[in-house]
């Protein structure tokens, strides 16, 4: 690796880390004031959250749209879809339980 892909690799890591750090403080202290209505609070939240996610791709896991890397996204995604499933399946079937108890 050579001097200037180190330091862009750098660049990237820190800008990065900035964009993570300001979508983790910036609706944290925004719910700590108390300053938005809940609807919108909660629509505010979500989207910094799926900002923070594609931040989180592209920064540290290295992951574009680029034809390489779009299988790699594509596993994670589904990953990520069977751990949704199998989280609300749970949420279902102990709610169920709860009921008929």
């Amino acid at each position: 690796m050579n001097d200037l892909d180190y330091r862009r690799e750098l660049r990237d890591y820190l800008i990065g880390f900035g964009l993570a750090f300001t979508l983790t403080v910036g609706p944290f202290a925004i719910v700590a004031w108390g300053g938005l209505d809940r609807p919108t609070l909660l629509i505010f939240l979500g989207a910094c959250a799926l900002v923070q996610i594609t931040v989180h791709f592209r920064f540290f896991l290295h992951i574009d749209l680029s034809r390489q890397k779009r299988e790699d996204l594509q596993l994670i995604l589904f990953s990520v879809l069977l751990l949704i499933i199998m989280a609300i399946g749970t949420i279902w079937i102990m709610g169920n339980l709860a009921m008929r108890m």
